[in-house]
């Protein structure tokens, strides 16, 4: 690709340089000492979120990388699927987009690019970028990060005595006599450090881990080496606030528990994260700009779809109980204090198939003796349609909207939802949903449906195992078109079981009965079949109730639908935080899920609305 150089003296400065040697990979290093913090402005939190984004980080006041995160579970199978059609995609296309609008301003003002939009095909993706580039007139050096990809070694890989069983169930992958459509192990950020020491203007990957694309150029621009006693910490305090930016707009005041905190309600802007040397770091974002940064909406998004507090990731693991919050001003949100360890010597590994075919009819049920009528529909429609137990899958679930004598119609109703898979689509296609059509005018009163008849749809299945990290290639391809291997971490360790939590005596005083909400804050996600609640606390007393009160057999009652499941509850006092795991609420994944909110948006919601007996002292005020 043709070289690009910008005058260097627009290049950021980063302060006095060094030589360090990184015994790793036997290369010299140029290097800084004292030299201030690296801004990471962060323009997408999925592949599908807002295109403006990116001018806005670039043109909206100064930073030194620009990031996007673009993949999801969900996302690698939707990009197999248009590699199906054309093979040379498999990338995410709204990155071409975006960097339309900002490369040429990248280039000139020495804002390097960083994202894992190359998803299945980053070679595809740089090769596609240096022709938009041409068309464009410009010259950026472009690098690429690969080797996650393991579709096509699955077969060697159990053949060589790995079952990558599923982290979940432990059922082997052999024996679940499935053939997965993608295969990717999550890679660390040394791949795209080496890049930008090689001066790449712009990195893709592969799957890396979402915190990797600040990892890796905090590791740049600081001179990080793995010789270095401390790299974990600091590799560890980089990872807490990638993992703060990765979804955008969410540590911005976006999806927030306390939205009346969020006075500036315009879109909000999209965060930046000030990592200094030592991997400590501010959250901020541009002047001007809607939304809130706050302890609160940073708290939430640390918790976000994580697990125990140990934080795994292929370059360190970071403790996400170790964390402090500082509020050092309007808008900026010091994280410190985190602490980091050797990583395993595993890494993950994301794995879909092909689950067949589905498809979901809702009746619509009015009035009373809703359950009767509920009932009925179900009970004719296994007649029509042959029985229940022709179908791989039948679900049906009635949710309840209605209440007594409502004073409009839509308030009178209630939804039978029913959804059916099989591998044959036929079964699942025109066949069922003409078939629930035909209760039009001989089941219960009042029927109709929320669409017309329907067609199947193909659905994926998702599938995490581990996979040793020495069996996985990570590669990057520099801008001279020289590929240079990255190698794993030759430090591992175990990661300790966490230790089981000593609750608070209960608070004595009288209680009210109010939606637990008024105290607590909760954000929830998806974790593949799984879902994680984090729910803090805003002052020292009110969390010392909620560590006490919110147990697994609580989140029992208050959330029926988990009685059954294995719940996981991990505290994080340092957030004023308690992390719950529901196991298997979500079936199978998003692509596979049948409840109506497939990622858990809205289960932390729901929680906050249950009622709690809370002590009236802290309602006070």
């Amino acid at each position: 690709m043709a070289v690009h150089r910008p005058d260097l003296r627009r290049r950021p400065r980063h302060g006095p340089r060094a030589v360090v040697r990184d015994y790793a990979t036997r290369r010299t290093i140029v290097t800084t000492i004292g030299g201030r913090a690296v801004r990471i402005g962060n323009c997408s939190g999925f592949y599908g979120d807002r295109l403006q984004a990116a001018r806005e980080m670039v043109e909206g006041g100064p930073i030194d990388v620009l990031t996007g995160d673009y993949l999801a579970e969900l996302t690698m199978l939707i990009l197999w699927k248009a590699r199906q059609k054309d093979p040379a995609t498999g990338y995410a296309k709204t990155f071409l987009t975006q960097m339309e609008h900002v490369l040429g301003t990248c280039l000139d003002r020495g804002i390097r690019i960083v994202s894992n939009a190359g998803g299945l095909n980053p070679a595809g993706l740089a090769a596609e970028l240096g022709t938009l580039a041409e068309r464009l007139g410009l010259h950026p050096r472009i690098a690429y990060v690969d080797g996650d990809d393991l579709v096509g070694r699955l077969d060697d890989l159990q053949a060589a005595g790995h079952s990558l069983a599923h982290l979940d169930t432990g059922r082997k992958l052999a024996d679940a006599g499935v053939s997965p459509v993608s295969a990717n192990a999550y890679l660390g950020a040394w791949g795209i450090t080496e890049a930008l020491r090689a001066d790449a203007d712009v990195v893709v990957t592969g799957r890396v881990t979402d915190a990797s694309v600040v990892v890796g150029p905090a590791a740049w621009w600081h001179g990080w080496t793995r010789e270095d006693d401390q790299i974990h910490d600091k590799i560890a305090g980089a990872m807490a606030a990638g993992h703060v930016i990765e979804c955008g707009p969410q540590a911005t005041g976006g999806n927030y528990a306390f939205f009346e905190e969020v006075t500036d309600r315009r879109y909000p802007g999209f965060p930046i994260a000030e990592v200094d040397a030592d991997g400590s770091s501010v959250i901020t974002k541009h002047d001007d700009t809607g939304g809130l940064v706050s302890a609160g909406t940073v708290t939430a998004q640390l918790l976000y779809e994580i697990g125990e507090p140990a934080y795994l990731g292929p370059d360190a693991v970071a403790h996400f109980d170790t964390i402090e919050l500082t509020e050092q001003g309007p808008h900026r949100v010091r994280i410190s204090g985190t602490r980091g360890s050797a990583p395993t010597d595993q890494l993950k590994v994301a794995l879909n198939y092909e689950g067949g075919y589905r498809n979901t009819m809702t009746l619509v049920l009015t009035g009373t003796r809703i359950e009767e009528k509920a009932a009925w529909a179900q009970q004719q429609l296994s007649e029509l349609l042959g029985g229940r137990d022709r179908f791989a899958e039948f679900d049906a679930q009635l949710l309840r909207f209605d209440h007594p004598d409502a004073e409009t119609n839509a308030e009178a109703t209630a939804h039978l939802r029913v959804t059916v898979k099989d591998a044959d689509r036929r079964k699942v296609g025109r066949a069922f949903s003409n078939t629930v059509m035909e209760l039009a005018l001989g089941g219960y009163p009042g029927f109709h449906t929320t669409t017309p008849p329907s067609a199947e749809s193909a659905y994926g299945v998702y599938w995490p195992a581990l996979v040793p990290a020495s069996e996985v290639a990570h590669r990057v391809t520099l801008p001279d078109g020289s590929v240079r291997a990255i190698p794993h971490s030759t430090v591992t360790a175990s990661v300790p079981a966490p230790a089981a939590p000593t609750l608070p005596a209960a608070l004595d005083g009288p209680t009210r009965r109010v939606p637990l909400g008024t105290i607590a804050g909760a954000r929830s996600g998806d974790k593949g079949g799984n879902a994680n609640i984090g729910v803090w606390a805003r002052t020292a007393d009110a969390y010392t109730w909620l560590r006490g009160y919110l147990t697994a057999e609580r989140m029992r009652e208050l959330i029926p639908e988990a009685a059954e499941l294995e719940i996981r509850r991990f505290d994080l006092p340092n957030l004023s935080a308690v992390n719950f795991v529901i196991v298997g609420i979500l079936g199978a994944g998003v692509a596979s899920a049948t409840r109506p909110d497939p990622q858990a948006k809205g289960l932390g919601e729901y929680l906050r609305s249950r009622s709690a007996d809370i002590p009236e002292s802290l309602l006070r005020g």
